[in-house]
């Protein structure tokens, strides 16, 4: 049995593709019948049950975390002893606002004798629930367990590739989102497709210096859960993330009930960057604008106007 705690577009897409070949118990607030509202359409498997008692999912061996990343500190709070021992996956991208530690992080400072991993990687939870095929990482600190977990997770539609580097996996994920809204502002102000490729270039050599600073493996960067993720998420209309920064650009206004963890996460790792004198323009400006500090002409300027330097 594998637990889901979060019924959301992708807690519920994981339901529906584990629970293709797999018992899968599913929790979330208000989830009831078995269509996920976030998914129009779509149907939950007969091998998903749907829980009414959040006790229940608990039980599981394997639990993924649905949750946002700046929710799961307050959830894991309230039930850690539940969770005590429990494989807990985070099924999220960011850095907490409060901690500035990754999803992992927080799961072992609420459970320390969890096995903690993260499932991360370029995906939409749409294309995911419709069976069309999707790579994501598993990084988990003890290969052994990240092994099981890889076999249990892996369905005949979502692969999965395994890491022990979970700070590389947790940063690639959660600063990818970030570069994102950056991508989206450049299309919504008309700066063109020119200045997107620009920034989304120098957007991850931005990623790698924070991440190789923290202790991450270049590789990791590299693959799926850095480049591969940012690619999607900075050329998709389907990104949350893009949306909004898409919004910014234009001058409009977003869904205040719509999450968007790159605003959190550009808060939190703009200042674990300035702790530790890391160079983070991209972040800096986009922390910024989404907490209307500067204009976007300024924002422009200052990144135009850097001093000039070796690729």
């Amino acid at each position: 049995m594998i637990g889901i705690i979060g019924a959301g577009a992708f807690g519920g897409a994981l339901a529906i593709t584990l629970g293709a070949q797999s018992p899968v118990m599913l929790w979330g607030r208000g989830q009831k019948g078995r269509g996920i509202d976030r998914l129009p359409g779509a149907e939950l498997p007969a091998l998903v049950t749907v829980a009414d008692d959040l006790a229940q999912v608990m039980q599981a061996r394997t639990v993924l975390l649905a949750l946002p990343a700046q929710a799961m500190g307050r959830f894991l709070a309230e039930h850690a002893g539940a969770l005590a021992g429990r494989n807990l996956v985070a099924c999220c991208k960011g850095v907490d606002l409060t901690t500035g530690l990754g999803p992992t992080g927080v799961i072992l400072t609420h459970c320390p004798d969890a096995h903690a991993a993260i499932l991360t990687g370029p995906s939409f939870a749409s294309d995911i629930a419709k069976g069309l095929p999707t790579a994501l990482t598993l990084a988990c600190a003890d290969d052994a367990v990240g092994m099981a977990l890889q076999h249990q997770l892996s369905t005949d539609v979502l692969r999965l590739y395994r890491t022990t580097d979970v700070i590389g996996a947790e940063f690639g994920g959660a600063l990818k989102n970030v570069i994102a809204i950056a991508a989206g502002v450049v299309i919504g102000a008309g700066l063109g497709e020119s200045a997107r490729a620009a920034l989304m270039t120098r957007g991850f050599a931005e990623m790698q210096r924070l991440a190789l600073h923290q202790g991450a493996r270049v590789e990791t960067l590299g693959g799926l859960s850095g480049f591969g993720d940012l690619v999607l998420t900075c050329t998709s209309a389907q990104s949350r993330n893009f949306r909004f920064g898409v919004a910014l650009g234009e001058g409009a206004s977003f869904d205040p009930a719509m999450t968007v963890e790159g605003v959190a996460t550009a808060q939190a790792v703009a200042k674990l960057a300035q702790t530790h004198g890391v160079d983070m323009p991209v972040t800096q400006m986009v922390a910024a604008l989404s907490q209307n500090q500067i204009t976007l002409e300024d924002a422009v300027r200052a990144l135009m106007s850097r001093p000039l330097k070796p690729e």
